[in-house]
């Protein structure tokens, strides 16, 4: 599965963004879908996943309450809803496909895109 990330901006504090990423390849429904980001000088951390069906999510404690995962699996799509935004949350986002929602390390996710950058101004 190829994957592209898009939506990323620049934003102030507390603004809000929606990130989408594009799939391609007819096995996408068979993969969890998970976000992560990478700020400059840092890892890269997970941010949230869904699971195949989409309806059960997972999210980093640094942005539950404030970011929303979502996907939809007849357009390939899946989605970032970021609000209440916050200078710390300035990164690079990515998108990334594999086999469990509950995996939190990037290294076990299979698939990447580019990632989109995202800039919270304070």
């Amino acid at each position: 599965v190829q994957l592209q990330a898009s939506g990323g901006g620049l934003v102030q504090t507390g603004g809000s963004l929606r990130l989408s990423c594009a799939a391609s390849g007819r096995t996408f429904g068979t993969y969890a879908m998970g976000w992560f980001r990478q700020a400059p000088g840092k890892e890269r951390e997970f941010v949230a996943s869904v699971g195949k069906s989409g309806i059960t999510t997972f999210s980093a404690d640094s942005v539950k309450g404030r970011f929303t995962i979502s996907r939809d699996n007849a357009k390939r799509m899946v989605y970032l809803e970021m609000s209440s935004l916050k200078p710390d949350d300035t990164a690079v986002y990515y998108c990334a496909a594999g086999t469990s929602l509950l995996v939190r390390s990037p290294r076990e996710w299979d698939y990447w895109g580019k990632g989109t950058l995202v800039t919270v101004s304070s």
